[in-house]
């Protein structure tokens, strides 16, 4: 297909492709989905080799959440009957992270439900993470605490955090169908505010909510807007006791075409495969790895994952390798704080970056 030749060529350039073919790589048909996924690989390869980043998420602080997100099981008023519980303790917390890079993780990403941190949560926090970097210091953290001023995430990151998390999750236009509680626009201050103090923004979407190609084409062009350096890429886990519950639209297919439709809109940036995976790519998870490069390992916040074993044992079968604690995920150029960086254009990017 010529326009699969023109977003590669863009993609090696790290060139965005324009909307109409982003909504193009969404209506391919099933004859043109191996051509769409080894397109997406060879853009995927020119910036992140071979390597998978593994990702290990804990829990912090579950359930009891004043939102009232559609999608989500610890939302408020939700009869969803997952376990809740405040605060972890520091050790806790840190014996949790161990298991994770033990296993391979990179990253430990330290998640809390809730609107957003008090100051004094923000404390509680940096005491968890100095337990963490404790045992393992090269382990980078990644938080998600819901919203954020400035002065906290200034805080957080003297306190050791690498990256925050803050999804967009779905197009501006559909925001207010999913949540009623805050706003599309609530949701970019917050990953403004992470890149502004100096935090690696992560943002990324939920996939499967009833969401149009638009949606998701708006939704990724949005991150891309917003300059983030990890797309998290969720597909809807539809818990009963939710507004979703019942909702099955995606298929591997659809899946596929999704994460390939991300990687050509954001081809420079670390795109992981998180929440759902198991569930809806089913058997066709190893051909996912050739358009992502960074998946989570193991459990998810209310749900679970497949055995961590099982999630090297993808890794090595479909022929890629698991980044090393000392490697550097992102390009070169992508390497100063987000505040800070100005980014590369066209064949003015390193032949290695």
């Amino acid at each position: 297909m010529e326009m699969l030749t023109e977003l590669v060529d863009k993609g090696l350039r790290a060139e965005p492709p324009t909307r109409e073919q982003a909504l193009a790589v969404l209506a391919t048909g099933d004859d043109d989905l191996l051509d769409v996924v080894a397109a997406a690989g060879k853009v995927r390869r020119r910036w992140f080799g071979r390597r998978v980043k593994l990702n290990y998420l804990v829990n912090l602080k579950s359930g009891l959440c004043p939102e009232d997100c559609g999608y989500c099981s610890q939302r408020a008023g939700g009869q969803t009957g997952i376990l809740t519980y405040t605060w972890l303790k520091a050790g806790e917390a840190a014996a949790a992270a161990a298991a994770g890079t033990a296993a391979g993780a990179k990253r430990v990403c330290l998640v809390a439900s809730g609107r957003g941190p008090t100051d004094r949560d923000v404390e509680r926090v940096a005491t968890t993470i100095a337990a963490i970097k404790e045992a393992s210091p090269e382990v980078e953290i990644c938080a998600c605490l819901g919203f954020l001023t400035g002065a906290q995430a200034t805080r957080l990151r003297e306190a050791g955090v690498h990256a925050y998390n803050h999804n967009l999750n779905t197009a501006e236009q559909s925001y207010p169908e999913i949540c009623s509680t805050h706003t599309f626009a609530d949701r970019v201050d917050t990953v403004r505010a992470a890149g502004a103090a100096g935090l690696s923004p992560c943002s990324g979407l939920i996939a499967g909510m009833g969401e149009t190609d638009a949606d998701l084409v708006d939704v990724a062009f949005a991150l891309r807007e917003l300059d983030v350096d990890s797309v998290p890429v969720n597909f809807l886990i539809p818990f009963d006791g939710t507004p979703l519950a019942g909702q099955w639209a995606l298929t591997p297919q659809r899946c596929l075409r999704i994460l390939a439709m991300i990687r050509f809109v954001c081809p420079d940036v670390e795109v992981r495969l998180a929440a759902g995976r198991e569930l809806h790519l089913r058997t066709l998870q190893p051909l996912a790895l050739h358009i992502v490069n960074s998946i989570f390992l193991g459990d998810y916040l209310t749900s679970e994952g497949q055995p961590g074993k099982a999630d090297l044992d993808l890794i090595a079968d479909a022929g890629f390798e698991v980044e090393g604690a000392g490697e550097a995920t992102m390009p070169a150029h992508r390497h100063e704080p987000v505040a800070l960086r100005k980014r590369g254009a066209g064949t003015d990017l390193p032949p290695n970056a």
